[in-house]
This record gives structure tokens, C-alpha cells and sequence, in this order.
């Protein structure tokens, strides 16, 4: 009985999938099914009733099982050629008449969204129904308001999770008309409640000694963790308006979120959290997978500010009660395991973690100074970064061999520049306000002079690399560079002294390869005195044009002749160098803003680069014969 049973079940799961594929191929070429829309929408529905579970515990063989998640699969692949089509506008009139009837037939008339928001296939059909009906599908809501609010790990809520996740990265990709806000909006209207009275039991203030948190669970806490950073990210799109207590839920559950990167088991977890801090402090939330220029238009919400400064607070409190000493920082990850340094010195440290905790640091106390009335004092700052200083210094061995504290900045962060101007931009912050002696700034890392110097000099004090900075949108060095410019013209002896100090100390570039190790396209083409080594690429990316490898076949190496010098020895100074640097930025910017091929006024940036002329009377003509040799 049971194998005839399942021949019959076999013929005619054999005659639906002849029946789809008809339909399928005849989408494919454009022109409408030989059966009619309602009996599709039928077909349709019935594959996906029939699901996989049902037919499991009559068919021990499992003979009928692989057909059924054949006609399943072509089932939904069906859905999403009819939504593709629908999207492109690209059907004669007859087939999108057609297409839009088997929407319509399938979600309206046979409730199709009933039978498919149990995982995995909730978030493959969102888009569909939305396109059939115009909104979000209720049954799909309500199966989301009452899982969120039950609250228990497992396939359901990961379902779910995973499920709103991507449907609100899809509106958050897509044109940031009225109609998207307004429907991104009213979606998260309906799951506001349950998101907030989801996220405390998943994010407790304290961990209890053996305590388990839900956050211990690996899957369910990566995908809440994917959720927050795209719920975090829809609050910056949505400008001056009402910020839903949801979308903010990083920042007012920071402190649970510090608590998960110390305390958690697993360290995806710790990482994830941590780059999630790191992204929300740095506004740059959905940075992986927004559209460019997204996040990055300066509207914000009513209570934006005052969340910020709660992420400040929160981090700043939790290192001076010592979170740094339980931040975990384990050896690099690579496809063959970890791996070792030259020298067998250690292993490489994993320098994401490094430079995520670095950045939250800094920018949490850059946010603190901006606040009115913080009256922290230049010893509590200087604490701050000590403690800093000290976490690198534990978790990488090969910064303990810097000996002048403002190398780490270039070692840590040269080769992610958009990290490194955060960094060097909230040190120049903190730096103004507390105006410390220029000791005392070294002490700590935070000499603005000694950065800049160390910039200039991971770069090789190649100019067209400055170039590229001031262009690129994906920097603060315009910013950064402005403000640097402003202080460098009343402090040139601090200047003059920084050059000294970094003559003195080791090198970041000498110190680089072992930091980075020896890995495929992490190498950093390094500038010996007086070679002027430099990198060609077609890109204009600062980091590409900054790298080489096998893994970056575009790059060519372009090594001129050693130049003379007035001493008879290779190179020059660091303040020669700089001097010059600037001098040719200025006139390669005059150039293309008489051109008019500059994309933005630099008149302000002119001027200011002119007037650091004046301290320099007589010294540019001699360091273009000294450093380039005679023209």
C-alpha cells in the first residue's frame, strides 16, 4: 500500500512540475502560460501547502520528498520570475495583464502568505506580496509581533528576524522617495512594540555570575545583532523626523551591548557587537550595504544628540571601570588558520577588534568634549588614552617596541584610511580641548603634529596622495586637514619640534610589515629615504593606490632614480619633506581649480596653504633643490 501510494503521489507531482516549467518557460521568453492565471495561482499554492514535513512521515524512502521540494522550489522560483517581470516593465501589455492576475489570485483569493511565513521561505515572497497587494502582508506581521514577543530562541524567531532584516534593507536600498519612507515607516510602527520588548531580554544591563543570556545563543544573537545595525542605520535616513524607540535601540541599550562584547561566550558575538558600537558612534551604520551618500545627509532626529552622548557615556563608564581589560582579542583569522609573524615573534593580532575598539574610544570621548558644560580634566583624558595605550601594548606585541606613543595611530589604522582620519580627527579634538603641552601630548599619543607628520610619512610624502584624500567622499580629511592647517600656522616651533621627535624614535614604516604580516595584498609599499618609491594605479582609491601584491594585479611599481641632495645623502628631513609635500599640493590644486576640473571650491584651502608660505620665506626655494635637486 504505502509504495503505491507513493508512485500515485510521484505522477502527479511529475505532472506539476511539467506544468510549471511550462509556465516558467514561456515567462522566459515573454509570452503568457497555456494555462490560465487562476489555474497557476492554484498550482502554485498547492506546491507550497504540500511542504516537506508532511510528506516525511509517510514515505520512510523518501522517494516522494526530493519531487516535493522540486515543485516547491520552482514553485517560489515561478513567484519571483512573475515579481522580476513585473518590476522591469519591460512585458507587453497581454503577459504583465497576466502576471499581475497570478499575484492577485495567489495572495488575495488563496491567502498564499498564510502558508509561508514558517522558515525558511518568510522572506522570499515579502517582496512579492508587497508588489501583489500594495503593503506588507498582515498575516506576515502578525506572525512577527507574536514571535518577537514570545521572545524564545529558535528557528521561528531566527525566521523572523532574518526575514525583517532583509525587507528592511530593501527599502533602505531602494529610492528615498515619500512612498519608501512611508511604508518603512508604517512597517516599523507595527513591530515597534515588539522590538522593544524583545531587545531588553536579549541584552540584560549585567551578567550575573553564571548566568545565561539569550545573546549566548550564536545564530539568534547574529542575526538580532544584523537587525539593530539596519534599525540603526533607518534612523539616519529619516531626517528631522520621529525616531521610533526601536530604531533606537543601540544606543539605549549600549551599555548591554559593552557588556555582551566582554562577557559573551562566543567571540563572533564580541565582534559583532563591538563593530556594531563602533559603526553607531561613527554614524556609518549600514556602511556595507547602503547606497553611497544614505547616511551622510546631516538631518537627524529629534533625540539624536542626546543618544549619542548616552553611547559616550556608556563607553567612557565602562572603560574607567576597566572594560577594556576584558575586551578578548584573539590572533588574525585566515583561510589556513592563524598565523605567525617573522621571527616567530607571536601571532598577528586580530586588527579589526584593535582598531574597532580604538575608534569607539576615541570618538566616545570626541563626542564627550563636544558636549556643553563637560568638565573632564586633562588627567581624565590623559587616563583614557593610557588605558588606550596599554590595551594595545597587551594585545599586540609588536606595538610594544614603539617608543614614541603617536606611531601607533599610523601603525593601527594606515592602511584603512577612512578609519585613520576618525582617528587622527577625534585626537586633533581632544588635543584643542585641553590644549596639553606638547610632552604631555606625545605621552598619550595625541601630538596633532606628530599625526600629521606620521601621515605624511606612511604615504611617502607623495602630494597626489593628499590629493586623492581631499577628493575622495569617503574620508573626514577635508575636515580633518582644515582644522589642522588653522592650528599649524600659530604653532610652527611645535611643528619644527615634532620633526625632531620623529627623527629620533622608531619609524612606523620600519615597523609596519610587522603589524600587517606578509599577507596578499596587506603589504604597504613602503618609502626608503630619498627613493620616493610610489605606487601607480588606475583607481583612485588612496588605500588601493597605497598597496601591492598578487592579489592587486593593476598596480604597478614606480621607482624613479635616487635624487641628489645638497649633503650628498639620500633624503631629507621630515620637515623638509612635509614643506614640500604642501607646497606641491597647493600648486596642483591652483592648477585644476584654474582648470575648473577641481570637483569643489578649494579657495578657503588655498588660502590657508598660501599663508603657511610666510613662515616658510626662504626656505621652499632651497627644499625644492635639496629635496628634488635643481630644477
Amino acid at each position: 500500500m504505502e509504495p503505491t501510494a507513493c508512485v500515485r503521489d510521484q505522477s502527479t507531482t511529475r505532472e506539476r512540475l511539467d506544468r510549471l516549467t511550462d509556465a516558467y518557460r514561456s515567462l522566459l521568453m515573454g509570452s503568457c502560460p497555456s494555462q490560465s492565471a487562476a489555474d497557476v495561482a492554484l498550482l502554485v499554492c498547492s506546491a507550497v501547502r504540500g511542504l516537506v514535513p508532511d510528506h516525511r512521515a509517510r514515505s520512510p524512502a523518501g522517494i516522494c520528498n526530493d519531487s516535493c521540494v522540486d515543485v516547491t522550489c520552482l514553485s517560489l522560483t515561478l513567484l519571483e520570475k512573475i515579481t522580476s517581470n513585473l518590476t522591469s516593465r519591460s512585458l507587453s501589455p497581454a503577459v504583465t495583464w497576466y502576471c499581475e492576475d497570478v499575484l492577485a489570485q495567489s495572495f488575495q483569493h488563496l491567502s498564499l502568505m498564510s502558508h509561508l511565513v514558517s522558515p525558511p521561505l518568510s522572506s522570499d515572497c515579502l517582496k512579492t506580496q508587497q508588489h501583489a497587494c500594495g503593503t506588507f502582508s498582515p498575516v506576515w506581521l502578525q506572525k512577527c509581533v507574536q514571535v518577537f514577543s514570545c521572545s524564545s530562541p529558535g528557528p521561528e524567531l531566527d525566521s523572523c528576524l532574518w526575514s525583517l532584516t532583509e525587507v528592511l534593507k530593501r527599502l533602505l536600498k531602494g529610492p528615498h522617495q515619500g512612498k519608501t519612507l512611508y511604508i518603512l515607516g508604517e512597517l516599523l510602527a507595527a513591530l515597534d512594540a515588539s522590538l522593544s520588548a524583545l531587545c531588553p531580554k536579549f541584552l540584560p544591563e549585567e551578567r550575573a555570575a553564571g548566568a545565561q543570556c539569550l545573546m549566548d545563543a550564536t545564530s539568534t544573537a547574529g542575526l538580532l545583532l544584523d537587525l539593530l545595525e539596519v534599525l540603526t542605520a533607518s534612523s539616519l535616513i529619516g531626517g528631522a523626523g520621529v525616531c521610533l524607540r526601536s530604531q533606537r535601540t543601540t544606543m539605549i541599550y549600549s551599555s548591554a551591548l559593552l557588556t555582551t562584547v566582554s562577557c559573551s561566550p562566543q567571540y563572533f558575538v564580541k565582534k559583532r557587537a563591538l563593530l556594531l558600537l563602533k559603526r553607531a558612534v561613527l554614524q556609518k551604520a549600514g556602511e556595507d550595504w547602503a547606497p553611497a551618500g544614505v547616511l551622510s545627509t546631516g538631518l537627524r532626529y529629534k533625540d539624536f544628540h542626546s543618544d549619542m552622548n548616552m553611547l559616550a557615556h556608556s563607553v567612557l563608564t565602562a572603560v574607567a571601570a576597566g572594560w577594556l581589560h576584558s575586551v578578548q582579542v584573539k590572533s588574525a583569522s585566515y583561510f589556513g588558520g592563524t598565523k605567525r609573524i617573522r621571527g616567530e615573534e607571536g601571532h598577528k593580532p586580530d586588527c579589526v577588534m584593535l582598531r574597532a575598539v580604538s575608534l569607539l574610544l576615541l570618538k566616545s570621548m570626541e563626542l564627550h568634549i563636544q558636549t556643553a558644560g563637560a568638565t573632564d580634566s586633562a588627567s581624565e583624558v590623559y587616563g583614557y588614552l593610557q588605558s588606550l595605550w596599554g590595551f594595545l601594548r597587551r594585545c599586540s606585541v609588536q606595538l610594544t617596541g614603539v617608543t614614541h606613543p603617536c606611531c601607533w595611530v599610523s601603525l593601527l589604522f594606515g592602511d584603512q584610511d577612512d578609519d585613520m582620519m576618525e582617528a587622527a580627527k577625534a585626537l586633533f579634538s581632544i588635543f584643542l580641548h585641553h590644549r596639553c603641552y606638547s610632552q604631555a601630548a606625545c605621552a598619550c599619543g595625541s601630538n596633532p603634529h606628530c599625526l600629521f607628520l606620521l601621515l605624511l610619512q606612511t604615504i611617502s610624502f607623495d602630494h597626489s596622495i593628499l590629493l586623492d584624500f581631499l577628493i575622495s567622499t569617503e574620508t573626514c580629511f577635508l575636515e580633518y586637514f582644515v582644522r589642522y592647517l588653522k592650528y599649524l600656522r600659530g604653532d610652527w616651533q611645535g611643528f619644527i619640534a615634532a620633526c625632531g621627535r620623529i627623527s629620533s624614535h622608531n619609524s612606523p614604516l620600519s615597523l609596519r610589515h610587522s603589524l600587517t604580516g606578509p599577507g596578499r595584498g596587506d603589504m604597504l609599499v613602503t618609502c626608503k629615504r630619498g627613493s620616493d618609491q610610489r605606487v601607480v594605479s588606475s583607481s583612485n582609491s588612496p588605500l588601493q593606490r597605497r598597496q601591492e601584491g598578487p592579489s592587486a594585479p593593476v598596480l604597478q611599481i614606480e621607482q624613479p632614480s635616487p635624487r641628489p641632495t645638497m649633503s650628498g645623502q639620500l633624503g631629507c628631513e621630515p620637515s623638509a619633506r612635509a614643506v614640500l609635500c604642501l607646497s606641491q599640493l597647493r600648486e596642483v590644486v591652483t592648477r585644476l581649480h584654474t582648470k575648473k576640473l577641481f570637483p569643489y571650491n578649494p579657495s578657503s584651502l588655498l588660502k590657508l596653504l598660501l599663508k603657511l608660505n610666510n613662515p616658510w620665506t626662504g626656505i621652499i626655494p632651497s627644499l625644492f633643490f635639496t629635496c628634488s635637486g635643481p630644477r
